[in-house]
């Protein structure tokens, strides 16, 4: 509950965030030099405020990399155009798109990366990029980062950025959270149940089940981590703490074979074995997911606070948003929420680093963080951005606001960091596997643990 307190200032925030965040917008594209000067004079060119360290040494070539989903690029070229009004000798090179990720895989591998990544989108991990020494260590610059009004950046944080042995190799730029998401007039005009807890969950989708025929819960088969950090991270949170998740996250001997681990995943087997989850959804990738929970094949989805921007233009007349944290927990006890962080960072063998140093620090600012909010819909992970009266906050971010903002009904748990891709890939396929009836709650646990120690020898 002490920790809840400290929680409400960006929980306050929250009913500004997330019209917007995973889909795919538009190709990848490579630009030389900077962007269009137009949008930056349509947004107002404030880059005359926004002071950078080393200002007279920054020149040359500076590379970045960013995914575009479904918060879009607007922002990226608002900031990147800004960047190169104050910083005229700096040639600015962009690799974006839905796939860079994938297209600049080569370049990481053979040491020859952009000097700054924005870490989002599939084929990205920030854990495995610090476990393979691609990011520079930043721990001992970030401490003296200031904000444009003097603050430390340090300080300014909402979630404070991920520690890999008591160092930091990136900073967060983006809060996100996961939930489970209803469509809220269909189940006021239907009498259906909205759950507080895994019993009423469950009640919930046996009563759809039965009404409509249909399978009431459905997510990506495809991108098997939808599940693992929108439904299982609660549930472990709730069950365990934050103590069980972050021995969960980094793979501590014997934190996936524990009793408590198997009682979060019998939860799954029933779930199974009760024929909530849709028998199809090993084929489904995360749009197609979401249409079919859209169109009421399925009731409830776990998704990011993107879903509603993402399929804006499929939305049918009607459908309502609704939107609760992953109802996994036992009767009596509070939601769990776990924040989920989208990082900037510098890589180790950049060739330009005091411009991706210059740039990092030129992006953290309270005013681009506004600018963020305007861009995307959605809320950089600083303090201190008031946008409460903003008139664009949709009636289910105001409703998950009060919801989240009761320290009686929701716990928020913080991970240490992202999970490594070389686990969350084998979890992911035992959890398809439990997901789709072809492994017990017993043999999950004993793949997971396996995957585990497997993960710890590689280090």
């Amino acid at each position: 509950m002490k920790k809840i307190n400290g929680w409400l200032l960006f929980i306050g925030l929250l009913a500004l965030v997330f019209l917007v965040a995973c889909s795919s917008e538009d190709a990848a594209t490579e630009s030389d030099g900077g962007t269009d000067d137009s949008n930056a004079a349509e947004t107002g060119d404030t880059s005359s405020e926004k002071e950078a360290s080393g200002e007279g040494d920054i020149a040359g070539e500076l590379e970045i990399q960013y995914f575009v989903g479904g918060y879009g690029d607007s922002w990226w070229k608002e900031v990147i155009a800004d960047f190169n009004a104050q910083y005229p000798d700096v040639t600015i090179i962009e690799h974006a798109g839905p796939n860079i990720n994938e297209e600049m895989r080569s370049r990481w591998v053979s040491n020859d990366p952009p000097d700054v990544v924005y870490i989002d989108g599939a084929g990205s991990s920030e854990t495995q990029m610090v476990e393979d020494g691609q990011l520079m260590n930043l721990s001992d610059w970030i401490q003296e980062m200031e904000l444009e009004n003097g603050d430390k950046l340090i300080d300014s944080f909402l979630v404070a950025p991920a520690t890999y042995g008591g160092e930091i190799y990136s900073l967060p730029l983006v809060f996100d959270t996961w939930g489970t998401w209803y469509d809220k007039a269909w189940f006021e005009s239907e009498g259906y149940e909205v759950p507080t807890d895994f019993d009423s969950f469950m009640s919930s989708m046996e009563e759809i089940k039965d009404s409509e025929g249909i399978s009431p819960f459905v997510t990506t088969g495809q991108h098997p981590y939808y599940f693992l950090r929108g439904v299982l991270y609660p549930a472990f949170s709730a069950a365990g703490g934050e103590e069980l998740l972050a021995d969960l996250i980094t793979g501590k001997e014997g934190s996936w074979s524990s009793d408590v681990t198997l009682e979060v995943m019998k939860k799954v087997e029933t779930m199974q074995e009760e024929g909530m989850f849709d028998s199809g959804l090993g084929a489904l990738n995360h749009t197609q997911s979401q249409m079919n929970f859209l169109l009421h094949d399925n009731a409830f989805i776990p998704v990011g606070f993107w879903l509603p921007n993402e399929m804006a233009n499929d939305i049918p007349d009607g459908f309502e948003f609704g939107f609760i944290p992953s109802p996994m927990q036992d009767p009596g006890e509070p939601f769990a929420i776990v924040p989920d962080l989208r990082p900037l960072a510098i890589a180790e063998n950049a060739e330009n680093p005091e411009a991706a140093k210059a740039f990092v620090e030129f992006v953290f600012s309270r005013e681009y963080a506004m600018s963020f909010s305007e861009h995307t819909g959605a809320m950089m992970n600083l303090n201190g951005v008031d946008l409460t009266d903003n008139p664009n906050v949709p009636v289910y971010l105001t409703e998950a606001n009060a919801m989240i903002n009761d320290p009686e009904t929701v716990q928020i748990y913080e991970k240490p960091h992202p999970m490594s891709a070389d686990l969350e890939t084998p979890i992911g396929n035992n959890l398809l596997s439990l997901m789709l009836g072809n492994m017990t709650a017993e043999e999950f646990v004993e793949e997971a643990e396996k995957a585990a120690a497997e993960y710890r020898s590689g280090l």
